[in-house]
């Protein structure tokens, strides 16, 4: 049995958590299932909204999706989640998404720190 088919099994048995819910997110993104990826992420952001590993991965699924904007809408909820957290090595590698992102919709950066 795959990791994907337990997880799938765990969540059909009721045992729904942020954990299991980034973990289906995880395996879904490793597979390029990217719109299954993301609901599962979101759940898992809406059940525990301070797991900034479960930010960081849904900002990616999204931008893999070309949900560009949104995505970028994700790393700062993110990021804001990570620093309340104390979580700085998440933050600063969603800040570095963010920034990329920015760039790529022709945006200037949000934070005035960050040069815009």
């Amino acid at each position: 049995m795959s990791a994907l088919e337990t997880f799938e099994k765990m969540l059909a048995q009721g045992r729904d958590n942020a954990l299991l819910r980034y973990s289906l997110g995880n395996e879904y993104a490793k597979l390029g299932r990217h719109v299954e990826a993301v609901v599962q992420l979101r759940e898992a952001v809406r059940q525990d909204p301070n797991y900034s590993a479960a930010w960081k991965l849904l900002g990616k699924a999204l931008a893999e999706t070309g949900e560009l904007a949104e995505s970028l809408e994700v790393y700062r909820q993110g990021i804001a989640a990570a620093e309340a957290r104390g979580d700085l090595q998440a933050a600063k590698e969603m800040t570095v998404f963010a920034r990329r992102l920015e760039k790529r919709l022709g945006g200037e950066p949000s934070d005035p720190a960050a040069g815009g």
